[in-house]
């Protein structure tokens, strides 16, 4: 592997406490030393002027789909860790509503045999709670486990019922596997499409309250503590979710909580009507909820910015809203709606930071997340001051559903290192 040097950026490792200008040397896919001007015996093969740049750790999403196997059509690993890659993100968790489910060590063999054959081996398998993701018969998650799944979860599936729903945290426990849960209590939300608020109102669309998440959450939190099952809820939406989250960490349950990104910036009165673009779940909820996400982000109750990336074809967006399917393409816009949050006083650059690298690290367990030398050389250089377009000569990902489209952004991606490699580069203007 080459031997790089990156100098005269801006380094932030929340990890290590570190902001200060500087180098970072690379050997052998490893950081060698941080911090200091490059010693006389190191000799690079590479360099990088990162001048007017940050140089961090690599992003680490924690949820993803990448479409395959089974949904080929919508997108592909080609497409979307091409998008990763052009995001700063190194390192990916895959949700198990792949088809067929990630129910089996096959189904996650064959997971790691795509992402290897494209070149981004750190796409981090998510097993399957129950199989084919059903939720009546639990999954071998034991198994799931050796074959290098980091965790398990339902994806937006239910659990057929309470009882089956603790047996699986009693075997992860068990396991010590991570319980990973979008909070949705299915019969509740009623398939509906928005948040139960004035837009749904305005447009007779079938809405989802905000206790369908709360309830389901209470419900998982007292599971928690029953059973010691260490838990995180993902794609969080909802003040109340954001206070029951607060009072459990307060009073000492081991769980942590994510937010995607575009929760963090939209609302219902951001939805431009019939717009399946933001046609997300759970669903953009008030500006009060939005306030009380941005708070909770702030002072930890809420633990990491994820994308929630999910590519659609043009097909799967057509039609009236209630008939298109959620989820946004999301991974390329995680970076300037971080910074964005910056601009605007949320949270500080470092915090954002941490949010994308270190903490997820900690979720999951993982020795990344940090420029500490010894460790792989996944390293992210973005210039925060570059404003781009969201058109069809900057986006990499093969689903274009997202209500960015173009619009301007601020902060862009230059540089990604996976394990010491270049695997993303832009080109000068």
């Amino acid at each position: 592997m080459s031997r790089i040097v990156i100098k005269n950026g801006r380094i932030i490792d929340p990890a290590n406490n570190l902001d200060q200008t500087g180098s970072v040397q690379i050997a052998d896919g490893k950081i060698v030393a941080v911090g200091q001007e490059p010693e006389d015996g190191f000799s690079a093969e590479r360099v990088i002027d990162a001048k007017g740049c940050i140089v961090c750790p690599g992003f680490i999403d924690l949820s993803t789909r990448l479409r395959e196997p089974g949904h080929s059509r919508k997108a592909t690993f080609a497409s979307e860790t091409k998008a990763a890659a052009g995001a700063g993100v190194t390192t990916l968790c895959l949700q198990p509503d792949t088809l067929p489910a990630m129910d089996t060590p096959a189904v996650v063999e064959l997971v790691k045999d795509l992402a290897e054959k494209v070149g981004y081996p750190q796409v981090l398998p998510i097993g399957a709670l129950s199989q084919k993701l059903e939720g009546a018969e639990l999954s071998g998650m034991l198994s799931l486990k050796l074959a290098g799944c980091i965790a398990v979860s339902n994806a937006n599936q239910p659990m057929r019922n309470l009882l089956v729903l603790r047996r699986a945290m009693e075997y992860a426990a068990s396991h010590g596997l991570l319980v990973i849960v979008r909070p949705n209590e299915y019969y509740l939300s009623n398939n509906g499409c928005a948040h139960e608020g004035k837009f749904a109102t305005r447009y007779g669309l079938p809405s989802i309250p905000e206790a369908a998440e709360t309830i389901a959450l209470a419900q998982c939190l007292e599971l928690a503590e029953l059973t010691g099952c260490r838990m995180h809820f993902g794609q969080i939406s909802g003040k109340r979710s954001v206070i029951r989250i607060y009072q459990a960490k307060k009073y000492g349950l081991n769980v942590s909580a994510d937010v995607a990104v575009h929760q963090l910036h939209l609302t219902e009165d951001d939805i431009t009507p019939f717009d399946s673009a933001y046609h997300v779940l759970p669903p953009l909820r008030t500006e009060e909820d939005k306030q009380y996400l941005r708070q909770g982000l702030a002072n930890g109750t809420l633990d990491c910015i994820c994308s929630d990336h999910q590519p659609h074809d043009i097909d799967a967006k057509l039609g009236a809203f209630p008939e298109t399917e959620p989820g946004m393409s999301s991974l390329e816009t995680l970076l300037p709606l971080m910074l964005a949050l910056v601009e605007q006083g949320a949270i500080n650059l470092e915090h954002g930071i941490a949010a994308l690298t270190r903490k997820p690290a900690q979720v999951l367990g993982l020795d990344k997340g940090a420029l500490t030398p010894g460790l792989a050389a996944d390293i992210c250089i973005f210039d925060p001051e570059r404003v781009w377009q969201v058109d069809d000569l900057t986006w990499n990902s093969q689903g274009h559903n997202t209500p960015f489209w173009g619009k301007s952004l601020k902060g862009r991606v230059v540089h990604t290192l996976q394990g010491g490699r270049v695997i993303y580069s832009l080109l000068p203007i």
